[in-house]
């Protein structure tokens, strides 16, 4: 990567100008996310993920996207309506960005280039269930759907790179969240 995560611009879900670098010193797990999706539901493991965690330094930065089938289509406010009173989302949620293909957010060129494969956490390869509803996988190392998981060190390193159906509680993201707050 030339320039750092936390250097990106971004806006937050209210319009205003951010990047990661607020979260410096923090473990940070990035999620692309969907209000649509079956797997919209993990919206409220992720927040208690926040909840157990976030006092010992962590914190979650959800990034709506609309890239597959369109399972994003609202508008900032009702991304935090539906997010707020469906789950009580209380982690930071930023503004809706392309997150594959040409027109992908910076931030989401420099996670994958960090980290171009996924770690799979299901019974078969996430890319196998796709195919099964008749969906074609985005080619790796482009992200494969909603609620793909990057984590990221207190220093901005991306050090893993999870599969959308890696649920938040599985053993393999929490030992790998534990040990970076261990750092």
């Amino acid at each position: 990567m030339s320039a750092s995560i936390y250097e990106i611009p971004l806006r937050t879900l209210e319009g205003k100008p951010a990047t990661l670098g607020e979260f410096k010193g923090k473990v940070v797990l990035v999620v692309n996310v969907a209000s649509k999706c079956g797997l919209t539901p993990q919206y409220e493991g992720l927040e208690k993920l926040y909840k157990d965690y976030r006092d010992k330094g962590f914190v979650i930065a959800a990034f709506p996207s609309n890239d597959f089938r369109q399972q994003e289509p609202g508008t900032s406010d009702e991304i935090r309506a539906f997010c707020s009173t469906s789950y009580g989302v209380d982690f930071p949620i930023f503004e809706k960005i392309p997150v594959v293909g040409a027109e992908k957010h910076p931030l989401y060129a420099a996670l994958i280039a960090a980290q171009p494969e996924a770690i799979s956490t299901g019974a078969e390869p996430f890319a196998e269930n796709l195919k099964k509803y008749g969906i074609h996988p985005n080619p790796a190392p482009e992200i494969l759907w909603n609620f793909e998981k990057f984590l990221v060190s207190k220093t901005g390193e991306v050090v893993s790179r999870y599969a959308p159906d890696t649920d938040p509680f599985n053993p393999t993201l929490t030992t790998a969240i534990e040990a970076e707050l261990a750092e």
